[in-house]
Order: C-alpha cells, then structure tokens, then sequence
C-alpha cells in the first residue's frame, strides 16, 4: 500500500542534514548521467494554473513527480513517489515544506561547492517562506558568522532577523539598505519575487558567491548585467531548465554579456567534471530555478525514514 504524508509529518521526518545529503548526492548522479529530469511544464485553466515536473533517481530506487496548482486560493503542492523498480506507488506526500526544504538545499550543495572555504559573512535578500531554509543550509556547509537581511519592509526583515538569529545561534541583522547586504559578505542569497535586479553588480566584493534562487519565470531577474559580467563562474540546476524559466540570464544573454558556453551544469561541478571556483578571487554564480531531482530526492529520504518509524497513512492502491 502507499503512504499518505501529510506536511506536518513531512516538517517531523526531514532535516536539513538529511536534505543536504539527498540533493548533494542527486547532483552527483546527474552529472554522471545516471538521472533524469524533466523540466517544469505550467498549464493555465481559468484562474488556476497547473505545474508539472518530474524526475527519476535510479541510485535511489525512485522516481515520480511533483504537481501543484496556484490560484487566488494559493498554491497546493503533491509528490508522487514511485518504485523504479516495481512501478508501485509508493506515496502521495504533501510537498510545500518538502520544497521548501530542498530549494534551500540546493542552495547549500552550490555554496559547498563555489563558495570559498573561509566565507563567514552572508547577505541575504528576501524575509518570506523560502528564505529561512537558504539560511539554514548554508549554514551548514559554511562557518557563519553574520547573516544580514534586507527586505523592502523594515517590519518583515527585522522580524526575519530575530527569527533566523533564535534559529541558527548566528548573528543576524537587518540592514536598511540593499548595499549593505552586498558589502561585505562573501556569500549573497536571493530569494525575492522581483521582476528586476535586486542590487549592483558593481557593489560585489573579489571572491563573492551568489546563490540567485528566486527567479524561475523568464520575466523575473535578481541579478543585473554587471554582475554576469563580473562573474568567473555561472552554474544552472539544468541547461534545459535554465533556457526555458532564468530571467537572470535571458536579458544579459540577449545583450552579449555573457553566453550559453559559459554556463555550466551544477552536477557536472558536483561530480568533480567542472570546478565551482579556480581561485579565492573569482565571483561565482548558482541560478537556481528547481528541479524535479531534488524533489525526488528528498521525497525518497522522507518515505523511507517514514516506513522505518511508522508515519503516515496507508492508502488502498
């Protein structure tokens, strides 16, 4: 029988570790060419519109995918997890926490990865849903010292920063000005909703890595010109995902300043085939816009840890 798990038990039965470790290894195996992925495909209905993207892990023994609808009611997000080797349904997991987790993960396996070895200080742009998890695992992978937060709204990021500093035992602050987020920090997260560039390229400082998670919609971009520009390295989740949803690359791309040959593959930097840095100096990039993969990952560690303590409802199919 499969299981139902609903998000309260998904938010009891994953960790961060846990996802950290599940998208880590998943990147691995795509740049070895031993997964697949299918890009995200969105359909609109009325006022509703319908997104569909799936995956398989065969290291893992699953594959599935992952749809969700967003309307004025909100957004409602289901994986369905298969066996790669029977066909069986094996779960229905309610999945807003689950992406949740393994959009912020994917962020932390970047910053493993291209962030320098010594990077303490981190900037990040956004207070809402997604942030928190950004933070959290990067923290993980880098010896924090500071987190700074600018939002637009001086009440969501000081509440932001009160949150994240009781979460993570880390210095937060909130800081009123976009520079200030920049400056000093060798890591920068975004993980806004704007439709333009959240700072200046010019403000970023030799040996900076920026996580760019917010734009998946070709009409959305955080990043600006200069900071493509200036960047060494340019890692995407997908090439394919990238050419259909990065908002962050279509403009500067269109404009020369930079070209789909420079651009690489995040698992083919897991996998060892291309480095995320060459030297503490250069400015690296990670345009994150989510894949199906993590998602299979992660939902594959949160079913088996549920088999092994009992969790969830038994389905009859």
């Amino acid at each position: 029988m499969a299981l139902f798990i609903t998000e309260k038990q998904v938010a009891q039965l994953l960790t961060m570790d846990a996802a950290l470790a599940a998208v880590e290894e998943a990147e691995r195996q795509l740049g070895m060419g031993q997964a697949q992925n299918i890009a995200r495909r969105r359909l609109r209905a009325g006022r509703t519109q319908l997104h569909l993207m799936a995956a398989a892990l065969p290291a893992a023994g699953a594959m599935g995918y992952k749809a969700y609808t967003v309307s004025r009611q909100g957004a409602k997000f289901h994986y369905l997890l298969y066996s790669t080797e029977t066909g069986q349904l094996q779960a229905i997991i309610e999945a807003d926490r689950l992406g949740q987790m393994r959009t912020g993960a994917a962020s932390g396996v970047a910053t493993k990865y291209m962030a320098r070895q010594d990077a303490s200080v981190m900037g990040v742009f956004g207070a809402g849903w997604q942030a928190r998890t950004q933070a959290e695992a990067i923290a993980r992978v880098r010896p924090l010292k500071e987190v700074r937060v600018y939002s637009r709204k001086a009440e969501h990021r000081e509440a932001f920063a009160r949150e994240l500093a009781m979460a993570l035992g880390v210095k937060t602050t909130p800081v009123a000005e976009p520079k200030l987020a920049v400056q000093g920090c060798q890591i920068v997260t975004t993980i806004t909703t704007s439709r333009t560039p959240v700072f200046e390229g010019a403000w970023l400082e030799p040996g900076t890595h920026i996580n760019a998670a917010g734009s998946n919609y070709l009409i959305k971009a955080e990043v600006d010109d200069e900071t493509l520009k200036r960047c060494a390295i340019v890692v995407v989740d997908t090439l394919e995902t990238a050419r259909l949803e990065s908002g962050d690359l279509l403009g500067p791309l269109e404009r020369g300043s930079i070209r789909w040959e420079q651009v690489w593959e995040l698992g083919d930097v897991v996998a060892g085939l291309k480095p995320g840095r060459r030297s503490d100096q250069d400015i690296t990039l990670f345009d994150s816009h989510g894949l199906a993969l993590w998602d299979t990952a992660v939902a594959a560690a949160v079913y088996k840890r549920a088999q092994a303590e009992g969790v969830g409802m038994e389905l009859p199919i």
